[in-house]
């Protein structure tokens, strides 16, 4: 067995668990992680209220949060690459929790950007969907993970249709501070869960095996890879779109005149619909060129949005929007990650996806921060929801010159 020199123990250990073991170990992560974070825009108007702040205020720190996941991502995905995933996922669950239990004692706004921007959004880039995704390129073979990925996307999705209703009710039946508290001792149900899908640290190659690629290399490998970087850009307008819709469309719902529950429940039909978007997703990622999938997904976002600012506010049109939305919203995942994994192979999968998810994040704090800035200088959302069209149609073209062929290298160094 020509194998990584000393991992022979861990992985016999890894073959014991049955791969559904795994993959439902990680579902379960990814709806803990997601359902919290996705019902954040529930607890704008709550905070505001009891604070007398501003949406700027409220934006700024959920802005932070979205730029810090995506700075701590490839940091978090390299650890990972390095010493295995349990150690990554456990510490980024402590910060998660501590960040969420915080937030109910936060009454300033630099301690509410501490708490909800800095703990949970470093505590998101340890444990939340990407560091997942990561583990199972590690464990699973490359026929099986767009399926695997979108099974965990799903899961995320069905945690944003549980707890955005349930966020709603909590809050309202004990306080927006209960609730923190409460989801934050939740977020601990992630340590045990950890040890199902630990993936295995590197150890020193076997003597006469392939030098193995530094990480360095790697880096430069994909910065230089054409096809990578337009992956890169693209996965920018997702995370613009989902974090701003996450943040304000609550927010959006009320000024338009509409009931709260309206939100509440619009956003769970996200949730809902994005277990078959990302399901759906998954399937095709294995039958169809990827990068047709990530086009079709930007441009019919743009056209649903247009479609929803245009038309006049009503109780039907906020739940189609969140139906079609949902079928579109994290669907990007499966295709995304799979061209990654298929490009470069899983060694520095980890790392490589975290970097197009920096971007990802970086669109995201754009996306929150730009919502509640000009929605209190203009008092209206037209200008981002315009910006986020725009986004998606750039986003659509973008992604149809990528080459979804494995990168031949010229020398003998081994990725996985």
């Amino acid at each position: 067995m020509t194998e990584v020199a000393g991992v022979s123990k861990q992985a016999v250990a890894r073959r014991a668990m049955p791969p559904e073991l795994v993959i439902l170990a990680a579902c379960m992560i990814s709806m803990l992680t997601f359902g919290p974070r996705a019902a954040s825009g529930n607890f704008q108007l709550p905070i505001m209220t009891a604070n007398s702040w501003g949406s700027d205020t409220f934006s700024f720190a959920l802005a932070i949060q979205n730029l810090l996941w995506g700075i701590g991502q490839p940091f978090a995905g390299a650890l990972a690459d390095r010493f295995g995933t349990r150690f990554v996922l456990s510490g980024g669950a402590l910060l998660y929790a501590a960040g969420l239990a915080l937030m109910s004692i936060s009454s300033t706004p630099a301690t509410f950007t501490f708490s909800a921007g800095l703990l949970i959004g470093f505590g998101l880039s340890g444990c939340s969907m990407s560091l997942v995704v990561g583990a199972l390129a590690k464990l699973l073979p490359d026929s099986k993970r767009a399926m695997a990925f979108g099974l965990v996307t799903a899961a995320g999705s069905f945690g944003q249709f549980l707890f955005s209703p349930l966020s709603g009710f909590m809050i309202e039946s004990l306080g927006w501070m209960t609730t923190t508290v409460l989801f934050g001792a939740l977020m601990l149900c992630i340590l045990p869960l950890s040890i199902m899908v630990a993936s295995a640290p590197m150890t020193a190659a076997a003597v006469g095996a392939p030098r193995q690629q530094t990480t360095r290399e790697a880096l430069s490998e994909a910065f230089a890879h054409r096809s990578y970087v337009l992956v890169v850009l693209g996965f920018f307008t997702c995370g613009f779109q989902l974090a701003f819709i996450t943040v304000h469309f609550q927010k959006y719902v009320v000024e338009a005149g509409l009931p709260a529950s309206v939100g509440y429940w619009a956003f769970a039909l996200v949730g809902l619909f994005n277990i078959i978007g990302s399901l759906t997703s998954g399937y095709l990622s294995n039958r169809m060129p990827r990068r047709y999938i990530l086009s079709i997904i930007y441009m019919s976002r743009a056209i649903t949005t247009a479609v929803f600012i245009m038309a006049p506010p009503t109780m039907i049109g906020a739940y189609l929007f969140g139906a079609i939305s949902g079928l579109l919203w994290l669907s990007t995942v499966p295709p995304t990650s799979a061209i990654i994994g298929h490009m470069f192979g899983t060694r520095y999968f980890a790392m490589l996806y975290g970097f197009a998810f920096f971007s990802h994040q970086v669109g995201g704090f754009l996306g929150v921060l730009l919502g509640g800035v000009l929605r209190e200088s203009t008092g209206s959302y037209d200008i981002v929801w315009w910006l986020s069209i725009a986004l998606g149609i750039a986003s659509a073209l973008i992604n149809l010159p990528i080459v979804e062929k494995p990168i031949v290298r010229k020398d003998s160094v081994a990725t996985a």
